[in-house]
């Protein structure tokens, strides 16, 4: 599991709590799903065909990309001020983000340490807070650690510089899954869209099959790939956070958007019909052997990154057509040598009910020390100017409304950023970030094994239902 990117390492699921309930950030999200298929529609058929998507102002992006480091933000000077940032990044991501850091560290005079937390941030955090020494500022993974470390009184607010940025770039709803008790604490570097199934282009052709819409359609196009004679979809069921996202989707499509909001809080059981419904679809695609690289075995021993090159490393003898995953699989992608609006392009997950799905996730960049370092670094993160930065290097996506689109590398994601900045407060964020780290946030136990086993026997509904309750219930202590 550990591997050079975040992916992999988003196995950092530690320490979550449960959503509130008064609704907050999830009052509004919902129509992200038909934002996300009209741009990906256009993505599938022809990304990369120099078309491109037009930027905020309604202007084409300039061919390629713009690499001009904007400067929309003043940052005081910190000569002699040093900084120490953590976050579960690591290869390509740390390098990434690394180069984020060094503008800042140019633009301040501070010197800049960044620590992987390595899988379990909450009990790195833990300890460093523990031991009277936690980094100034920590990018988590899920609104649940937010909230906790807040209420535990380890985070520090925003200062009127950094909200002054949030506010001028962020729409509310990403706004609110930063704070806790009416007070703003994090800013949302870096989003996702996880609702997006990659596809090797060459072996599509070969196959003569085409982008699916729909759930019945996937299962054809993904039975048409298999007699072809190339195994068409690649799953990372080593690293069992895939295996909630893929049961996310389903879930969300079929059931709906407030079955999902009540399943996330344990207002309804898991045992529910609508589990077993999704359980029963998702069982359609994993109950057979043929659709999946290596079978079930094969799937459960293949970590996230490997899901992702194995399907484009060696173009059409790649050695399977699909993977699903957020934009974030961009960055292996690039590593198997392949080239995103190319050799690999995106259509949304098939829709199983009325609508497309779209789950998203992010990293928010937190302070757990005063200081005016700490909080110019979350300045900076919240404008434009960082997010160009990494956005330049692909394998990023920002809900920053005002980072021009050029900043993307490819037509790809440049659609997907688009679809995301325009559902504005309108999303669904990832169950399992939502929940207690016991059950949706823990290798080896909770949601992941639970899922895992599924994956092993995709027949055994009833039973996957009942354990996962169990262990729900136990999480969330009811």
């Amino acid at each position: 599991m550990r591997t050079a990117t975040r992916t992999s390492l988003r196995a950092a699921r530690a320490a979550r709590t449960p959503r509130r309930a008064d609704g907050g950030a999830g009052a509004r999200r919902g129509a992200l799903a038909l934002a996300v298929a009209g741009a990906l529609a256009l993505t599938a058929a022809g990304c990369g065909d120099g078309g491109g998507d037009k930027d905020k102002n309604g202007d084409k992006p300039a061919p390629g990309r713009s690499d001009l480091i904007t400067h929309t933000v003043q940052l005081p000077k910190l000569n002699g001020q040093k900084l120490k940032v953590t976050a579960v990044w690591t290869g390509v991501e740390q390098k990434s983000f690394t180069k984020v850091l060094d503008e800042f560290a140019k633009r301040t005079g501070a010197e800049v340490a960044y620590v992987p937390s390595g899988d379990d941030m909450a009990a790195f955090i833990g300890s460093k807070v523990a031991g009277g020494d936690p980094p100034d500022v920590a990018m988590l993974q899920q609104p649940g650690a937010l909230r906790e470390f807040a209420g535990k009184g380890w985070l520090k607010p925003l200062s009127e510089e950094a909200r002054a940025q949030l506010n001028k770039n962020f729409p509310q709803g990403w706004q609110d899954l930063g704070s806790a008790d009416g007070k703003q604490y994090g800013v949302y570097f870096k989003a996702s869209n996880k609702s997006l199934v990659w596809y090797n282009t060459k072996i599509f052709t070969a196959a003569g099959v085409k982008t699916p819409a729909t759930w019945p359609e996937f299962l054809r196009t993904a039975q048409a790939v298999a007699d072809f004679g190339v195994s068409p979809v690649s799953v990372g069921g080593a690293d069992g956070w895939t295996l909630t996202d893929w049961f996310e989707n389903v879930y969300l499509s079929q059931a709906g958007p407030e079955n999902y909001d009540q399943l996330a809080q344990h207002k309804i059981k898991w045992t529910d019909p609508s589990v077993k419904d999704a359980l029963t679809t998702l069982g359609q695609l994993f109950g057979k052997k043929e659709l999946l690289a290596g079978g079930q075995e094969g799937a459960l021993q293949a970590q996230f990154p490997t899901s992702v090159t194995q399907t484009f490393s060696g173009g059409e003898k790649a050695k399977a057509a699909m993977v699903f995953e957020g934009d974030f699989a961009a960055a292996n992608i690039t590593a198997a040598k392949a080239k995103i609006g190319t050799d690999a392009k995106v259509f949304p997950f098939p829709a199983v009910g009325g609508r497309a799905p779209v789950v998203t996730g992010g990293d928010v960049g937190v302070a757990l020390k005063d200081g005016q370092a700490a909080q110019a670094l979350l300045t900076f993160l919240a404008s434009t100017d960082a997010a160009g930065i990494w956005a330049r290097e692909g394998g990023f996506i920002s809900a920053n409304k005002n980072l021009d689109l050029a900043s993307y590398p490819d037509d790809v994601q440049r659609s997907i950023a688009k679809a995301l900045v325009s559902a504005g407060d309108s999303f669904r964020f990832d169950m399992s970030d939502q929940a207690p780290a016991a059950f949706g946030g823990k290798p080896g136990q909770g949601e992941w094994k639970d899922l895992q086993d599924f994956l092993r026997n995709p027949a055994d509904v009833e039973g996957t239902q009942q354990r996962l309750e169990s262990d729900a219930a136990k999480a969330f202590k009811n």
